[in-house]
């Protein structure tokens, strides 16, 4: 009887231990497919209005998280670079006899953006739970680069390049193996640029909006 005891003792310790995920001093890394919605508004600041829309674009995500406790760690986010086409439109021409066909530009600019986050994360439940819940806030900084015209009529682009904002961030882990997850997560940010060009023999300057969600799915590795 004493022998039964002591090896379910010695099964259950080791269970146990197999069973531990998200401790204090894990390292976990996420990589998967990252898409970013854009939600994005513009205000003109010259004399006339010029619409421009963000388009949404997917690429491949990554994130780093160290846990400082069970239950609280810090992530980096971190991607390939996002490639965004922008629209616009000219509602003044909307309805001009001549130029009426100059409404609509179609797409006009390209750009990339990376969009590093660097965030304090909560995970619920107890480290050995099969599934751990977790939200976060922290700093955005978003980089624009290789922004260039797609469209003979804009000329003389410039695009702010930097813009800092909060993000939040919520997302699970779902344990597949003792050290390999199911993640599925979500970032919400501001992010504020300005677009500077000419078009139609005229200089325009239009500030961007940016209220990005970004979903993801991947896989979860802790070290």
């Amino acid at each position: 009887m004493k022998k039964l005891a002591l090896a379910v003792g010695i099964s259950a310790a080791l269970l146990s231990g197999a069973v531990s995920a998200h401790q204090a001093g894990d390292v976990i890394v996420r990589a998967g497919g990252a898409l970013v919605i854009a939600n994005s508004q513009s205000k003109t600041t010259t004399d006339t209005k010029v619409n421009l829309e963000v388009n949404n674009n997917a690429q491949l995500g990554l994130t780093g998280t160290y846990m400082f406790t069970d239950n609280l760690g810090v992530e980096l986010l971190a991607a390939t670079p996002f490639s965004h086409k922008i629209s616009a439109t000219i509602p003044a021409l909307k309805d001009h006899p001549q130029l009426g066909g100059f409404y609509d530009l179609g797409n006009v600019v390209k750009l990339k953006q990376l969009p590093p986050s660097l965030y304090v994360q909560y995970y619920f439940l107890d480290k050995d739970a099969g599934s751990r819940p977790y939200i976060g806030a922290g700093l955005n900084y978003t980089r624009f680069f290789d922004a260039e015209s797609t469209n003979p009529a804009i000329t003389n682009l410039k695009v702010k390049k930097h813009s800092f904002g909060p993000v939040v961030n919520a997302g699970i882990d779902i344990k597949l193996t003792d050290n390999l997850y199911f993640n599925t997560a979500m970032w919400y940010t501001h992010i504020r640029t300005k677009a500077q060009f000419s078009a139609l023999n005229a200089d325009h300057e239009v500030k961007i909006k940016l209220d990005p969600i970004v979903f993801f799915t991947g896989l979860a590795y802790r070290f």
